[in-house]
């Protein structure tokens, strides 16, 4: 199979609900997913497989920024076309940047309501959280409205401020053709097909990384307790 039918589009929509309502930590929700989506979709779960192989092999991720390394700047617009500028999100505390793939992809998803459910808990410690996409402002806008986010997400145009990072991935025929379904040209305003490495970044106020999540497997993403005490962390240096 090489698309999603619409009946089993419907059943990957009721997993996802599913998944998203249980308790658990993020991780616990995201593997459930993972199962019940190579359950409904399972040419696209071996494909993935084999990416997450060839990315590793690649080193994928591993070069972008450690902690103890200095956080390269960013000026990205967010949902509404306002700049948003690392250095200015710093003078008021420790930021946690965040890569996620789209608006579309259901591990994001869960990832971001999960950090939404925390952020009483970060904004209680000055600590902050941005959010970075490939995608235009009409996409960042409905995950921002989807999720509730009151944080920015921001618009990373053809992956630049990623590429950058070396964290832009080209995803490969073989994803391209299973996940057809998905109007990705659109949603970035490209058709390169080329995606982040979802991956966590917690920057102190003097700009340096203080923690990173950076996994090739993109069903696997930073635990909300470890992203809440690296920015506890974070928040008391000076």
């Amino acid at each position: 199979m090489t698309s999603l039918s619409p009946a089993d589009a419907e059943r990957l929509k009721v997993a996802f609900q599913r998944c998203r309502d249980m308790d658990g930590t993020l991780n616990e929700q995201l593997r459930a997913y993972a199962d019940a989506s190579r359950e409904v979709f399972p040419a696209y779960g071996e494909a993935v497989d084999r990416l997450v192989v060839r990315l590793g092999g690649n080193g994928g991720g591993e070069t972008a920024p450690r902690p103890g390394d200095t956080m390269p700047p960013f000026m990205l617009p967010d949902e509404s076309g306002r700049l948003v500028a690392l250095t200015a999100l710093l003078e008021r505390g420790p930021v946690a940047v965040m890569f996620f793939r789209g608006h579309w992809c259901p591990y994001c998803r869960l990832n971001v309501r999960a950090v939404v459910q925390a952020l009483d808990r970060i904004e209680a410690m000055g600590a902050r959280i941005v959010a970075i996409m490939p995608e235009t402002q009409e996409y960042t806008s409905q995950l921002k409205a989807d999720a509730g986010a009151p944080f920015p997400i921001l618009t990373d145009l053809d992956n630049g401020y990623a590429l950058s990072l070396n964290l832009a991935i080209w995803l490969g025929s073989e994803i391209q053709s299973l996940l057809s379904y998905q109007d990705m040209a659109k949603f970035h305003g490209n058709d390169g097909w080329m995606l982040p490495i979802p991956a966590v970044f917690v920057i102190g106020r003097d700009g340096l990384v203080k923690a990173r999540f950076v996994d090739p497997d993109f069903r696997k993403r930073m635990e909300i307790d470890d992203l809440l005490a690296a920015l506890e962390s974070a928040s008391k240096e000076n």
